[in-house]
């Protein structure tokens, strides 16, 4: 316990004699996109999409659900062959539905490829400003006040979001 206190003490320690001869500014990610059109644009096209090929996948589940439904019903009336017949074709029916939702919403699916391909470039170009801006001005680290990182408080004498969003063009 106390060596664990001590450790802690000579990191804070070390932090705080290597950070003083650095410089640092805070950004506001989230208020940046707000602020950006093109990623308002982007965000609803992801929507659209996200929403459409959702319903998609609804439509094969509820068709499913349907096929098990109406097996269910005539189960009794069924032979063993029909009744294999049947069940196959439900899981065909299920499997389609997996696959479809695997191709659009799994980590390399459709919707994954058209993030990418909406939001890389404005991505890109806010960190090409950032870093051009910490190059000029000699900061040694930005970082995003919006992101979950433990920021308590940050004064607003180092946030450089509206010059980043001014430099951007918005």
């Amino acid at each position: 316990m106390i060596r664990k206190i001590f450790i802690s003490i000579a990191l804070l320690v070390a932090f705080i004699a290597t950070a003083s001869a650095q410089k640092f500014a805070l950004l506001d990610m989230e208020y940046i996109l707000k602020n950006i059109p093109a990623y308002e644009r982007a965000n609803e096209q992801l929507n659209q999409v996200s929403k459409k090929w959702q319903a998609e996948v609804e439509a094969l589940n509820t068709e499913a659900a349907t096929m098990y439904k109406n097996y269910q019903n005539e189960v009794v009336f069924l032979s063993q062959e029909q009744k294999k017949d049947r069940q196959e074709a439900i899981m065909q029916k299920e499997k389609e539905a997996s696959d479809l939702k695997r191709k659009y919403f799994g980590p390399e699916g459709e919707l994954f490829k058209k993030r990418q391909s909406l939001m890389s470039p404005i991505q890109d170009e806010i960190y090409n400003t950032v870093k051009e801006i910490s190059e000029m001005r000699g900061y040694s680290l930005v970082l995003d006040r919006a992101s979950d990182t433990g920021i308590i408080f940050g004064s607003p004498s180092i946030d450089i979001s509206n010059e980043v969003l001014q430099k951007l063009g918005y």
